[in-house]
């Protein structure tokens, strides 16, 4: 009853790690490693972790649903150091990812994620004391490409300094990067359209018709992002998807490439 309870409470589940410890070459279909069950060669992959983290969190998640319990997104830390890989495994297993910001190395890579408009939750301050100087941070080059980033703590105990540890991100990056109260406002927003908050709970704070793509979904008194700037971005991914369907075969498959 105390597991199920807490359980209740969780909305994602992280995997978390030192990624920038060297690992072994990513598993293949020529030489598929053992399951779970029969492991014994020592830390398993990251992209390994990936898929059966989302693989058991999919069945479970059928489970709880049929049940009406609450879902369990995968939300890993990815691409904060290591190796593409690491992207790449989160990029067709995770809801959304913490850090990223190796996809600086990658504008191939870079572009899919924005394509699926894949969740980013980026902690410069975290990043500046560990793998990347707020200076080479890449945070303001993917907000203004426009991926689906927010701004998240990672760590707040060892890597902040007052009581309000994300209050400190918001204010570090708008200075650093001259920020507008519009940007931080859709920066804001998106952190919520991220979350795994209750639909009325997130229409509470955007508008009940949050989901809708483009203007429609933004309640402009709630989010204090203005219609343009929200139709800019809808306008953009659209005639990008636009141009792939028109570079694709008349006959192949795109529904995958509108969820």
């Amino acid at each position: 009853p105390k597991l199920h309870l807490m359980l209740q409470q969780v909305v994602g589940i992280d995997c978390v790690d030192d990624e920038s410890k060297p690992e072994g070459r990513c598993p293949s279909t020529e030489s598929a490693p053992p399951p779970p069950a029969e492991w014994t060669q020592g830390n398993p992959h990251y992209a390994y972790y990936c898929y059966y983290l989302y693989a058991n969190l999919h069945a479970l998640n059928q489970l709880r649903a049929r049940r009406g319990f609450s879902l369990l997104a995968f939300r890993p830390h990815a691409g904060e150091a290591g190796g593409l890989e690491h992207l790449h495994a989160a990029f067709l297993t995770a809801r959304g990812i913490n850090h990223g910001i190796n996809l600086r190395r990658s504008p191939s890579l870079q572009y899919l994620y924005y394509l699926a408009q894949v969740g980013l939750a980026l902690s410069p301050l975290s990043n500046n004391a560990l793998f990347l100087t707020l200076a080479k941070s890449p945070f303001y080059e993917f907000f203004a490409a426009g991926l689906n980033v927010s701004l998240s703590t990672d760590d707040p105990l060892m890597f902040h300094h007052t009581k309000e540890p994300l209050m400190e991100e918001y204010c570090v990056a708008e200075q650093m990067w001259r920020l507008s109260s519009v940007d931080l406002a859709e920066i804001a927003r998106n952190s919520v359209l991220q979350s795994s908050f209750e639909s009325d709970v997130k229409a509470a704070w955007l508008g009940a018709d949050y989901a809708q793509p483009g203007e429609g979904g933004n309640a402009i008194a709630r989010t204090n992002v203005p219609n343009l700037r929200i139709e800019f971005r809808h306008l953009l991914l659209t005639e990008e998807m636009e141009v792939l369907r028109g570079a694709m075969p008349h006959d192949a498959p795109t529904a995958g490439m509108t969820e």
